[in-house]
């Protein structure tokens, strides 16, 4: 796992590719010319359509046709503590070990507490519910007072810990973390390392900001709605521009935070430019709070099961089906949710009507 300082840590500035990434063809293009490239495409053996990167939870993959595209804006919200980063950093770490590189603009975590997280998803993905959960590869990690000198040795014997440490050496050089900040990380900051990781790995690399609303941009004195506009019209021109898909992490305004309310696009916090700018629009909700009423009152034993699971709503998608809404079960004591799904087989609230 690489590092990408901000600029104002770094000592050298990010060298650009030799042709950069979006420029390589004039704007303004004849049909003719794009078929005549198309067909060199396939007549050279390569994809003549968009690249694909699956996100490694198969239920979604298969309602997305593959995965995310190239050039797609992908929104991911939800209710604090619900795990949004969590299932996005698996996100990442499946796109990784599947030999895709993946840059993660961290405006919350620092590398550290990036690297704890994927250590717990790689056990749980090895091991199981039994692979060692999150908070016992934190005290691992601060203990003082250890025979254990190195981390092969420190998580030798833990469940899953020994070939989690080993993947993560496979892997982790393509798995690039920028430790973001709100005032210094702008757009143009985004820019830029997008453009090193792709010079340095040759390939596109799938994008996380976490998160979105976090992003600054410079010189500008408007309200958080006008600049949430700017800063979501923004990171669709990079994922035009480079051709990767950006998976950004979104905020929900406080009004929606309550008991009992699922989450819509509408409760995202900012512009309406979310919705009308982004390809992929993903609501997660706690699935005891949007359940219909009569799945608890009249089978009480079901409050405790589906409180072990999330719901995904796939509220917009221009590359295939929408409204449709899968679950994953949560495990978070290794900060990860179970990567198969399912389509939700019960009755799901819709605004105000099976609430009291």
């Amino acid at each position: 796992m690489t590092t990408v300082e901000s600029h104002e840590a770094s000592a050298e500035p990010a060298s650009a590719p030799a042709t950069p990434p979006g420029r390589t063809a004039p704007r303004l293009r004849s049909l003719t010319d794009v078929l005549v490239e198309t067909d060199e495409k396939m007549r050279t053996g390569r994809a003549a359509g968009a690249r694909v990167w699956p996100t490694g939870f198969d239920s979604l993959d298969v309602a997305l046709t593959g995965g995310f595209r190239s050039g797609e804006l992908i929104l991911l919200g939800g209710p604090q503590g619900l795990g949004k980063t969590a299932m996005a950093l698996q996100m990442l770490r499946n796109a990784v070990s599947a030999n895709r590189s993946a840059v993660f603009f961290s405006y919350e975590h620092d590398a550290h507490s990036v690297l704890e997280r994927l250590l717990a998803i790689e056990a749980g993905a090895i091991a199981g519910s039994d692979g060692i959960s999150l908070t016992k590869i934190r005290q691992r990690f601060e203990a003082r007072h250890s025979n254990a000198h190195s981390m092969s040795e420190r998580f030798a014997n833990a469940p899953g810990g020994a070939e989690a440490v080993a993947a993560l050496e496979r892997y982790g050089e393509h798995l690039h973390v920028h430790t973001s900040s709100g005032l210094h990380t702008t757009l143009d900051e985004i820019r830029t390392a997008i453009e090193q990781v792709v010079s340095q790995e040759s390939q596109p690399p799938l994008v996380l900001v976490d998160y979105l609303q976090k992003v600054p941009v410079a010189q500008f004195s408007g309200s958080e709605e006008e600049r949430v506009a700017v800063v979501v019209e923004r990171l669709k021109d990079l994922a035009l521009e480079f051709q990767v898909p950006i998976l950004a992490i979104v905020a929900a305004d406080k009004g929606s935070l309550v008991a009992g309310k699922r989450m819509r696009v509408n409760d995202l916090r900012g512009s309406s430019a979310l919705a009308y700018e982004s390809d992929v629009i993903l609501i997660l909700n706690d699935k005891y709070d949007v359940v219909a009423k009569h799945h608890l009152v009249y089978h009480l034993e079901n409050a405790e099961r589906f409180r072990q699971w999330v719901i995904m709503s796939i509220e917009k998608n221009r590359s295939g089906v929408d409204h449709v809404s899968l679950e994953f079960r949560k495990r978070f004591e290794q900060g990860r949710f179970e990567p198969e799904g399912r389509l939700v087989e019960e009755q799901l609230i819709e605004e105000r009507v099976f609430r009291d």
